[in-house]
């Protein structure tokens, strides 16, 4: 008997959550740091005529109005708490409730601040094409110039052979090769290089140093530099290892990577997006504000309210737009509340971070966040990705806040990041004649009751760019 191909139908059930648009685009939000919500709310103004900014000179009669009525429940407060039947009641939490939000989460008033201008940075590609305009004429020379600096990597090394570039423009390498050269002397000092080799001793040239101590060494004991092998060069130059290692010590100094100064993006400008104060002189208490001084204050337009219309398909979209000015204002304050909710429970875990420093810091998941304020662990992952914080110990990603734990003698946990900043102490405070090795490193640890794997303390120790005891050994 063959097999039954007819068709079935079945019935089950199952949850499944949709994404709505409206829902993907109020993630959006969530997600997106404030410079970027920024763009995205002057778009909004752009394009929706039923959505207005709030004048600055509106913003402060406001203001004006808000400090008349806050002064009037002072005074009436002051009257009631004299009265012996209110002599029990907390206007504290009257005074919370009713003004929260509205007088003290604009953060900085500064008018400054509000009109401080963008600094522009030029990208690492745009400053060299600038440079290369003013260099070499236009034609064939500049198209191959051009077409150099596009295979530039983010280390501002050349990314693809000259052999390959001269190809492209069926001509000789010698050719690519004069152009690469007249690139090779543009500012950083060493981009355009082909390799580490060339990018320091381009560096070297640049300060009128080729024929140099540490050139030498770059040239003729690259592969031994590179390992630390001084004991080696010393014999080969007829020195004592304490020189190669000066010499070394100052080839330390350039820098291998120097297209990260000049990235095809543009330096990076930081902006917290949350601020952190202290608000008493113990250090014990800390306030959360949002950085959102440069946001356009919105509402919705009433220009449209009384216009009379029999064109059905204007009033729809007078109604459309309403209702999505309303929602865009809608979320920006959730997303407002939800920001605050998530630093002020990271503050609350991480006490000890403000008062003590990074070695103070806990093991701290999105999760325990999570669950702390009652939202989904995603929501929390949203909050925190590209933010940045202002706090008295400087500026941090809120990423650096949460961390891995190991376990201690006593049973608690410390952070990962935490026993990163101890191995680096203990290196720094080592004998550089006799650096410690990874065993005894973990050995330390473990005298201060930290449980640690000798494996974790390499990996560790690699993640901070810190050398192995070997390669750090000086004579």
């Amino acid at each position: 008997m063959g097999p039954n191909l007819g068709l079935r139908q079945n019935m089950s059930l199952r949850q499944q959550l949709v994404m709505t648009q409206r829902l993907q685009q109020a993630l959006k939000l969530l997600q997106v740091p404030t410079l970027e919500l920024e763009q995205i709310l002057r778009n909004e103004l752009e394009g929706n005529p039923l959505l207005e900014e709030i004048e600055p000179e509106e913003e402060l009669e406001e203001e004006v109005r808000l400090d008349r009525e806050i002064s009037r429940l002072e005074e009436k407060t002051r009257a009631e708490k004299s009265d012996p039947q209110d002599e029990d009641r907390d206007w504290g939490d009257s005074w919370d409730e009713g003004f929260r939000g509205l007088a003290d989460d604009r953060g900085h008033e500064d008018e400054e601040e509000l009109e401080r201008p963008q600094r522009y940075i030029p990208s690492g590609q745009e400053s060299m094409l600038e440079q290369l305009q003013l260099a070499v004429p236009e034609g064939l020379e500049r198209a191959i110039g051009e077409y150099i600096i596009g295979c530039l990597n983010e280390d501002g090394l050349l990314g693809c052979p000259v052999r390959e570039i001269a190809a492209y423009f069926e001509v000789d390498e010698s050719a690519v090769e004069a152009v690469l050269r007249v690139i090779q002397g543009f500012d950083p000092p060493g981009v355009a290089a082909r390799d580490i080799r060339e990018c320091l001793l381009l560096q070297l040239e640049a300060k009128g140093q080729s024929e140099s101590p540490e050139a030498v060494l770059i040239k003729d004991h690259f592969d031994d530099l590179i390992n630390r092998r001084f004991a080696e060069i010393a014999r080969a130059l007829k020195v004592t290892p304490q020189e190669i290692q000066e010499i070394a010590q100052r080839i330390g100094e350039l820098d291998p990577r120097p297209g990260l100064a000049a990235e095809g993006e543009g330096a990076r400008i930081i902006v917290p997006d949350l601020e952190v104060v202290k608000v008493d002189d113990d250090g014990r208490e800390y306030a959360v504000y949002l950085n959102d001084s440069n946001l356009p204050r919105l509402r919705v337009s009433k220009v449209y309210e009384n216009t009379p219309s029999r064109n059905e398909d204007t009033v729809k979209f007078i109604d459309e737009k309403k209702r999505h000015a309303e929602w865009v204002i809608k979320t920006i304050e959730q997303r407002r509340r939800t920001m605050i909710k998530v630093m002020e429970a990271i503050v609350e875990e991480q006490k000890e971070f403000f008062t003590k420093g990074a070695i103070a810091l806990k093991p701290l998941t999105l999760q325990q966040i999570a669950s702390k304020i009652g939202m989904h662990e995603s929501t929390v992952s949203r909050v925190t990705r590209q933010k940045y914080v202002q706090t008295p110990r400087g500026v941090f990603p809120l990423k650096f806040f949460f961390s891995a734990g190991l376990d201690s003698r006593g049973g608690t946990e410390v952070a990962a990041k935490a026993v990163k900043i101890m191995i680096k102490e203990i290196i720094d405070g080592e004998n550089p004649k006799k650096p410690l090795s990874d065993k005894k490193i973990v050995d330390i640890l473990q005298e201060r009751g930290l449980k640690i794997a000798r494996r974790t303390v390499a990996k560790y120790r690699e993640q901070m760019g810190i050398l192995s005891a070997r390669m750090r050994k000086q004579f």
